[in-house]
């Protein structure tokens, strides 16, 4: 049996991409997470996390640029939202 989704969900799914900056013992990143991978599977996009810290090894400017506002939430590989899921606008601009 062939899964079959919604034209809507494979449009979203083709068009944006979400990516969560956190840091390991953030105590707002897992909420963040929990939240984003939510809203993420309602649209059918996949959430991304990277951990500032580890990726300062081969990219140091992402820890020099978001490091102090942690989580931050990227969409479509812009600053969207940090410290928390801004989530009636990041709703919103999953639906466009």
């Amino acid at each position: 049996m062939t899964e079959h989704r919604s034209p809507a969900a494979d449009d979203s799914a083709n068009r944006h991409s979400l990516t969560l900056l956190v840091r390991a013992g953030c105590g707002a990143c897992a909420p963040a997470r929990e939240r984003l991978e939510a809203i993420g599977a309602e649209f059918g996009v996949e959430v991304t996390c990277i951990d500032v810290d580890v990726a300062a090894a081969t990219d140091p400017e992402l820890r020099a640029e978001y490091g102090d506002r942690l989580p931050v939430v990227l969409l479509d590989g812009r600053e969207h939202s940090y410290w928390e899921v801004d989530e009636p606008r990041l709703r919103a601009d999953l639906a466009r």
